[in-house]
């Protein structure tokens, strides 16, 4: 049997693993940027003594073991979630704490003038994080949040070590059925860059088209 032929007969089958590998990747990115946010406006108040360190040991430990530590780790304190719940969590937890890196960058690179000007205007400091750093921040993280989409997708393989039968499990299981790993995992890679190449590609589209009118950075 060549690769092609293989390709037919059980393509297919593991392609259709993308669709839990997506929504899994969609909603902890999402869960990632709602707590990115939250994070990053945590790192100007006094809460940056919490934001600060959890940012720091989450990008500072491997996300296997963060994921292991939610699904085998917390059940001994009495806390237990599904395969699926905890692999939602660990990636979500773990790209927020990039998002809000990716969303500080970009305030950083919006003109001081701006929160100043705003400032004198009489906002108070949540209606210039409101209306003013966090609209601009968004759209000028847009390619490097596009990136970090990317990454959790990527690592949602690491989903199939609890169970899950997303893209690379099923990838496992046809491995293990025909004895053609090669070929079986070159299947699970094929569908994984395809999928992610026209996300970045696509990336390109979503910058221009919310672009901010004027704006060259700082």
């Amino acid at each position: 049997m060549d690769f092609l032929s293989f390709l037919v007969e059980y393509g297919p089958y593991i392609a259709g693993g993308i669709v839990v590998t997506l929504e899994l990747s969609v909603s902890s990115f999402l869960l990632g940027l709602v707590l990115g946010v939250i994070l990053l406006g945590l790192s100007t108040t006094p809460g940056k003594i919490v934001a600060r360190p959890y940012i720091e040991i989450v990008r500072g430990t491997p996300l296997l073991v963060q994921i292991l530590l939610i699904y085998f780790g917390l059940p001994a304190l009495g806390i237990k979630f599904d395969a699926m719940t905890s692999i939602f969590l660990a990636l979500g937890l773990n790209s927020a704490a990039y998002q809000a890196e990716i969303f500080r960058s970009a305030v950083k690179s919006i003109p001081e003038v701006q929160i100043l000007s705003a400032e004198s205007l009489g906002f108070s400091g949540y209606q210039v994080y409101r209306y003013v750093v966090l609209p601009q921040a968004l759209r000028i993280s847009i390619p490097s949040l596009v990136n970090e989409f990317v990454t959790v997708i990527k690592e949602s393989s690491l989903a199939s070590v609890i169970g899950i039968v997303e893209l690379t499990r099923r990838g496992e299981y046809v491995a293990s059925y025909t004895y053609r790993a090669l070929e079986a995992y070159l299947v699970v890679a094929l569908v994984y860059f395809i999928v992610c190449y026209a996300i970045s590609h696509s990336s390109r589209r979503i910058e221009k088209a919310l672009k901010i009118p004027g704006y060259t950075g700082a």
